[in-house]
């Protein structure tokens, strides 16, 4: 797999994104059993206006990790998020994948 360049690495992003004053929400994949279309580590970062760079899921539940981190910028209350395919959410977003992934999201700064 080539390496991701650092221009477009989510980490990276983040950072430039606090720089200028954005307020900023980084989900991490804590953990996933089954097939699950990204590894533990995978990293989105979204800023408060809705914008974001990286995955957590290969695009299946992204939309509903953003939804949940403009609570979290918002509250400042880290969550942990669990999405399966016994999870009915999980079927509304797509993951029809049949794993399950665990996904915790903080606010950064």
């Amino acid at each position: 797999m080539p390496e991701q360049s650092p221009l477009f690495d989510p980490l990276v992003v983040a950072q430039q994104w606090r720089t200028q004053g954005r307020g900023v929400a980084i989900a991490t994949v804590l953990e996933t059993w089954g097939s699950a279309p990204r590894p533990v580590g995978s990293h989105l970062v979204i800023d408060a206006d809705g914008n974001f760079e990286g995955s957590v899921s290969g695009g299946c539940v992204e939309s509903a990790v953003i939804g949940e981190a403009a609570e979290v910028i918002a509250a400042g209350t880290a969550r942990i998020l669990d999405f399966g395919v016994t999870d009915e959410t999980a079927w509304r977003v797509g993951l029809s994948c049949g794993g399950r992934i665990r996904i915790y999201v903080e606010r950064l700064g």
